[in-house]
């Protein structure tokens, strides 16, 4: 049986990484800064974005996406966020929102991961809260 080493949780500097990227996608998002949201996002056909109302498999159908929604994201403001780093190359990053003017709490996860190019996010799934009927 071979032994392997378990990857440490929250590096302090992976960290602090991760939530300086975690901020630009939300100012990014924020300001629908679309190159920029393309930018934080892995081009490869095994990023998936599950959103509200659609299920995007690879980078080219989240890019097409984002150009097709008028005015980008509804307004939101962060009310928590949690991020976990898995060793020095694996991060996630999930999020409570409220889009300004609902009542709804949405939820964001995104998976990133460390490339030669930096930061980029792999997996990220959207979703609202029921209406607790």
């Amino acid at each position: 049986m071979t032994s392997h080493s378990v990857p440490a949780l929250n590096d302090p500097q992976v960290l602090a990484e991760v939530t300086e990227m975690s901020d630009r996608y939300e100012k990014a998002l924020g300001d629908n800064i679309l190159h920029e949201l393309d930018a934080l996002f892995y081009d490869g056909a095994e990023t998936v974005r599950y959103g509200v109302g659609e299920n995007l498999y690879g980078f080219q159908e989240i890019q097409a996406f984002r150009r097709g929604r008028t005015g980008g994201s509804p307004p939101r403001e962060v009310l928590r966020r949690v991020i976990t780093a898995v060793g020095q190359d694996v991060a996630t990053v999930d999020l409570e929102f409220r889009r300004i003017g609902a009542e709804r709490i949405g939820r964001q996860s995104q998976t990133w991961f460390r490339t030669t190019d930096g930061w980029k996010i792999i997996a990220a799934h959207v979703s609202l809260m029921g209406t607790g009927s």
